[in-house]
């Protein structure tokens, strides 16, 4: 199972982007990677935020800008405290 979510944030990455959210909070983690670096030094943007109701722009209230690595231990670390998998929520990807 561990492997398996490696694989899915992975998988994720490659494609640019992975999703997670608190359900008891509904704060979000998006993890997107920094494409101007990530050939000679992975790097993954994280930004925390809330949607925001009536199609108002999301609530942001943090990025960071993190190794590659980095990324990947808060992701399984967020996971195993309880935050799922989400669609985007906002941003160019969250449009229909």
């Amino acid at each position: 199972m561990h492997d398996c979510l490696e694989q899915v944030y992975y998988y994720s990455l490659i494609m640019r982007e992975g999703w997670l959210v608190d359900p008891g909070t509904n704060w979000v983690w998006r993890f997107h990677r920094d494409d101007k670096a990530w050939v000679r030094d992975p790097k993954v943007f994280m930004d925390r935020g809330m949607a925001m109701p009536d199609g108002q722009p999301p609530l942001l209230k943090e990025r960071r800008h993190v190794p590659q690595e980095d990324a990947e231990t808060i992701w399984r670390n967020l996971k195993s405290m309880g935050w799922k998998r989400t669609e985007p929520l906002w941003g160019a990807s969250a449009e229909p």
